[in-house]
């Protein structure tokens, strides 16, 4: 995982990461992958332990996976947590060059094709 080469995690993001593999039995793991997203391109998928690929992200104790060929995608953004009384939910914070929707869980990136994400 080269150093300014990928995802950032903020301190709540790697709380409430931390918090969810503990409770999955996955301590200190958790995965992340790229799936079709609704109004931008893709969309994050977060799932407890290292179910496959290389680490892109290092916060707090937890070290967050994902499949190789998203590296590149995930270089630049930062992975937020937001919670309050009624829930809460991750969000991606845009780095240079990227765009995303309102709900802050799915981002694009112009000019990389699908073919990134295999």
């Amino acid at each position: 995982m080269p150093k300014g080469h990928s995802l950032r995690v903020t301190a709540s993001a790697a709380a409430e990461l931390g918090r969810q593999a503990a409770v999955a039995g996955t301590p200190g793991m958790m995965h992340l992958d790229l799936v079709d997203g609704s109004c931008e391109r893709w969309s994050i998928r977060l799932r407890p332990g290292h179910l496959a690929g290389t680490p892109v992200a290092r916060a707090d104790g937890i070290t967050l996976y994902a499949p190789a060929g998203q590296g590149d995608l995930l270089a630049g953004l930062s992975l937020d947590y937001r919670g309050d009384l009624s829930g809460g939910g991750f969000l991606m914070r845009p780095g240079e060059g990227v765009q995303t929707c309102a709900c802050g869980t799915s981002f694009s990136r112009p000019g990389m094709g699908r073919q990134a994400t295999q």
